[in-house]
C-alpha cells in the first residue's frame, strides 16, 4: 500500500466516531410550564421528575427540560407556552392548571400536551373527549371542583356551632373560581350556613384575606383550588395557625403544614403520573391514544396537633374515617 493510500485511510478511520455521533439523535427536551415560581415547585417537579425515571429518561442524561414560570401571573402564561413552541420542545407538560393548559393548547396544534388541571377538560375545550382525546391534548384530572363541597361538610362536621365560613377563591382564574363559587354557595344553602367569598390572587393578599376572615367573624375558611393557592398552601397553613383560624384545603402538605384538615386527590402522585404520560409519548405515543385519567381516590388527612391548639374537638366518627391523623 502507498503510503499516500495508508494516511488517507487512517484519517477516515479515525473521523468516523465524529460522523457516527453527528448522526445520532439530539436529546429530546421537554417544556415545562408552571403557573406559580420554581421554588413553590419543588416537590411536584421531583415527583415529575420521577415519573419520567420509570419511563428511563432522566434529566440531563437523554432528556432535557425547559421549565418556564408564570410567578402567579397568569396573564403571562401565553407568552411563556410560545416561548416554548419556538424552541421547539417535544412534549409541552402544562401543569399549572387550566391556565397554563389553555395557554399551551392555543399556542401548538402539533406539539404533544400532557396537563394537568381540575375543571372538566371536555368542557374547558382541552380534549374532545376523555377516552379517545384526539388532537394534540391529554393529561389527568384532580378532584378539587368535585369534592369541593364535600370539604365544606367535612368543615361543618368539625364546627357544627359555626354560622358563617369564608371562602378563598382566586378571580384572575373564572373558570374555576366561578365554578367553585355555585357549588359552595348551594351546599351553604343546605348546610344552612352563610357563605362570605374572599378573593387572591397573589401571595401579598393572603394577609388581608385572613384580617377579613377575623373581621367577618367567621369560623373558619373553606380554600378553594387554585395553582396559585396549591404551590403556597404551606405558607397559608402556616398563617392559618398563626391567626387561629380553623382551615381546610384539598392537598396534603397543607395539612402537614399546621392547617387543620386537608381532603383532596394526591396532588404528588398526579406530578408523577404526568411524567410517566411524557415518558410514553417521547417513546412515540401519541396524545390522541392516551386516555385523560380522573383521580379517583381522596385521601382525609386531620392535623389533631392544630384542632388542639385551637380548642376543637374533633370527633371520633371523623377521625376514623381519615387516612392519616398527624399528633
Amino acid at each position: 500500500m502507498r503510503r499516500r493510500e495508508f494516511i488517507a485511510l487512517a484519517g477516515a478511520a479515525a473521523g468516523l466516531p465524529l460522523a457516527v455521533r453527528a448522526q445520532q439523535p439530539a436529546m429530546p427536551v421537554v417544556g415545562f410550564l408552571g403557573s406559580a415560581s420554581r421554588e413553590q415547585y419543588v416537590s411536584p417537579v421531583r415527583a415529575f421528575q420521577q415519573g419520567l425515571g420509570e419511563t428511563g429518561y432522566v434529566e440531563g442524561r437523554n432528556v432535557a427540560i425547559e421549565y418556564r414560570w408564570a410567578d402567579d401571573q397568569y396573564d403571562r402564561l401565553p407568552a411563556l407556552a410560545a416561548g416554548l413552541v419556538d424552541r421547539h420542545v417535544a412534549v409541552i407538560a402544562a401543569t399549572g392548571g387550566s391556565p397554563a393548559a389553555l395557554a399551551a393548547k392555543r399556542a401548538t396544534t402539533t406539539i404533544p400536551i400532557v396537563f394537568q388541571v381540575g375543571v372538566d377538560p371536555v368542557g374547558a375545550g382541552l380534549v374532545g373527549s376523555l377516552n379517545r382525546p384526539g388532537g394534540n391534548v391529554t393529561g389527568f384530572v384532580n378532584l378539587a371542583l368535585e369534592v369541593g363541597p364535600k370539604r365544606l361538610e367535612l368543615f361543618h362536621e368539625l364546627m357544627p356551632a359555626a354560622t358563617v365560613v369564608a371562602l378563598l377563591v382566586n378571580p384572575t382564574s373564572p373558570a374555576v373560581a366561578e365554578k367553585v363559587q355555585t357549588d359552595m354557595q348551594a351546599a351553604a344553602r343546605t348546610l344552612g350556613l352563610k357563605l362570605h367569598v374572599l378573593h387572591a390572587s397573589s401571595e401579598r393578599d393572603f394577609e388581608s384575606v385572613f384580617a377579613a376572615v377575623v373581621q367577618l367573624q367567621a369560623g373558619g375558611l373553606v380554600i378553594g383550588g387554585d395553582p396559585v393557592f396549591n404551590s403556597r398552601s404551606e405558607q397559608i397553613a402556616a398563617m392559618a395557625v398563626r391567626h387561629k383560624v380553623p382551615a381546610i384545603y384539598q392537598f396534603r402538605p397543607f395539612a402537614a403544614a399546621g392547617g387543620l384538615v386537608s381532603y383532596g386527590s394526591n396532588i404528588t402522585e398526579l406530578h408523577r403520573q404526568t411524567g410517566i404520560y411524557v415518558g410514553r409519548i417521547l417513546k412515540g405515543e401519541k396524545p390522541a391514544d392516551l386516555p385523560v385519567q380522573q383521580s379517583t381516590t381522596v385521601e382525609l388527612i386531620v392535623n389533631l396537633r392544630t384542632a388542639k391548639a385551637l380548642g376543637l374537638e374533633v370527633p371520633l366518627t371523623l377521625l376514623a374515617r381519615a387516612d392519616e391523623v398527624i399528633e
